[in-house]
C-alpha cells in the first residue's frame, strides 16, 4: 500500500543518518476507500496525488511546530517534504475520524520501504515559510490566511529517488 509521510529536511536528514523514519503519531495519507468515495471521479493515480498533497499540507504543520516554518531554527531550510513508502496493508490503518486520506502507520519505516521523495524547490521557501505562519488561520476561515497557504501550494514539489537522498541533503 502506498502511503505518503509528512516530512521535514530534519526528518530526511534522520532517515538518511539512521536509516529509518517514524512518523509523527504514525500519520500519514493514502488513498483510502473514504478519499475515494469523497471524489466523484477521478483516477487512482490522481487520487493518490490528492493523498500525497493532503501530506504537503501537513508538511506544514510539521514546519510550523518544529520552528523551521516558523524562523526559530534556522539550520534547515523551510520546504514542504513528502515521503512516498510502499508498505504491507497490515501496517496501516485507516483513520476515518481525522480525514478521508489519514492512516496511521505502525512503526517506522526503512530505506527499503521507500519509494520516492517529494520536495520543495528553494524557490518555494519564502512562500512556505508564510504558510507554516498562516495554515493554522487558514483552517479558522481567514481568507488572507487561505490566499498565503495557496501560494505554497502553487508550487509543485520536486520527485527524487531515495537513493538521492545523501546527495540532495549534501547540496542543501
Amino acid at each position: 500500500m502506498r502511503v505518503y509521510v509528512p516530512a521535514t529536511i530534519g526528518m530526511l536528514r534522520h532517515l538518511v543518518d539512521e536509516g529509518q523514519l517514524t512518523p509523527v503519531r504514525g500519520t500519514a495519507f493514502s488513498l483510502t476507500p473514504a478519499l475515494r468515495e469523497a471524489y466523484v471521479s477521478g483516477s487512482t493515480e490522481e487520487l493518490e496525488y490528492a493523498a500525497l498533497l493532503d501530506a504537503a499540507r501537513a508538511s506544514l504543520r510539521l514546519l510550523g511546530a518544529d520552528g523551521e516554518g516558523a524562523g526559530a531554527d534556522e539550520k534547515e531550510p523551510p520546504r514542504r517534504v513528502v515521503v512516498a513508502a510502499e508498505l504491507d496493508e497490515s501496517a496501516v490503518s485507516v483513520r476515518p475520524d481525522l480525514d478521508s486520506a489519514v492512516v496511521r502507520v505502525s512503526g517506522s519505516l526503512t530505506m527499503d520501504d521507500i519509494a520516492a521523495v517529494h520536495v520543495d524547490s528553494a524557490d518555494a521557501e519564502q512562500a512556505v515559510h508564510a504558510a507554516a505562519e498562516a495554515i493554522d488561520r487558514a483552517d479558522l476561515g481567514d481568507l488572507d490566511a487561505e490566499f498565503v497557504l495557496g501560494e505554497a501550494e502553487d508550487h509543485e514539489l520536486a520527485w527524487y529517488a531515495p537513493q538521492e537522498l545523501p546527495f540532495f541533503l549534501e547540496l542543501m
